[in-house]
């Protein structure tokens, strides 16, 4: 299966950024799947300047229900419309920024999946929990209450502490976890479990991508600040093995 290699560029991005971006990258070569998750206002500006392209857009949130009085919120059904078709949900900054907790998470992927969207859920654990011994636990926590029946979508392992801290886990820790969130999938979705791609986030970039993309169970890399790069993105998405 192809890696996929995400960018989610959080709170950052303008107009001119989304142009020159699309421009690099729009038939860059790859031999892995691209996605951009930009800020929503730019998802129907890049969809523009990447018709044609290989290159996915993606949201980084989506609300529960289709539509409402949610005052600042965007459904999932506006995401596809505007040209999305990835969304980013229970990222540990929605997690720590807004209250979410498993069960949110999980009625924001019912909802991604019912407006056709593929929903990249992200688990993780903090420091204190792996100094504690408590990392695996945590994660499979998270996916046993955060990922509804039948999930066919993506996950993206994200220690909380190694993101955007420059900081990452040793890779024998990244193979251990990846290979026991891959065990925790099969055993919660059966053999479906096994085809879930698990991406590795928590300061991705060039320098580190290869060593990390090659570890056992690594399906591709959620990028953060790097993806704000497109010579950076795409240096990262040429290290993922060729399949």
């Amino acid at each position: 299966m192809r890696q996929l290699i995400a960018g989610n560029w959080k709170m950052h991005g303008r107009l001119a950024d989304a142009a020159g971006f699309a421009a690099a990258v729009k038939n860059a070569p790859a031999w892995a799947d691209l996605l951009i998750c930009p800020p929503a206002t730019l998802i129907d500006r890049f969809a523009a300047a990447l018709a044609g392209s290989p290159v996915s857009l993606g949201g980084q949130d989506c609300h529960a229900l289709p539509q409402g009085a949610h005052t600042g919120d965007i459904s999932a059904a506006m995401l596809a419309e505007a040209g999305a078709s990835h969304v980013i949900l229970g990222h540990s900054e929605r997690r720590v920024d807004h209250g979410e907790n498993n069960a949110i998470v999980r009625a924001k992927a019912e909802a991604a999946i019912a407006a056709g969207l593929i929903p990249i859920i992200c688990v993780g654990e903090t420091e204190a929990e792996r100094e504690a011994g408590e990392a695996e636990h945590v994660v499979r926590s998270q996916l046993l209450h955060s990922l509804p029946p039948g999930f066919a979508g993506v996950v993206a392992y994200e220690p909380v502490w190694a993101i955007g801290s420059g900081r990452t886990p040793t890779e024998d820790d990244v193979a251990a976890m990846h290979t026991a969130i891959r065990a925790a999938l099969v055993a919660q979705l059966g053999a479906a479990g096994g085809n879930v791609r698990i991406l590795y986030g928590g300061s991705v970039k060039p320098g580190n991508a290869g060593a990390l993309l090659a570890l056992p169970e690594v399906g591709g890399a959620l990028v953060g600040g790097a993806s704000l790069s497109a010579t950076d993105f795409l240096a990262i998405a040429s290290a993922a093995p060729r399949g």
